[in-house]
């Protein structure tokens, strides 16, 4: 995972309703009706930010019929966590 992938995730996880989605993953996947019922927002805002979160690779999607049914990506999750820390520099004196 290059430094643009990481850029990518956070900007996608900067929105709160997009993180929101994320923990209600976290769960277990769940179909898009779901997770409008869980927001107050129309059905093309909630399209907006799956594919945010889809085309970062945070989540998984999947079509049954007229439905999406969406997932966490474990595997974007597990490479994320290391190196979303590698990307930091801390400073080496403390600032007062």
């Amino acid at each position: 995972m290059n430094a643009m992938d990481v850029a990518l995730i956070c900007k996608a996880l900067g929105d709160s309703n997009r993180l929101e989605i994320v923990q209600m993953l976290s769960d277990g996947e769940k179909c898009g009706c779901k997770l409008l019922e869980r927001f107050e927002i129309t059905q093309p805002t909630l399209s907006h930010h799956m594919k945010i979160l889809v085309g970062c690779g945070l989540v998984n999607d999947r079509k049954e019929e007229k439905w999406h049914h969406y997932s966490l990506n474990c595997e974007t999750l597990m490479n994320y966590k290391p190196v979303s820390y590698t990307h930091l520099t801390l400073p080496t004196k403390r600032i007062v």
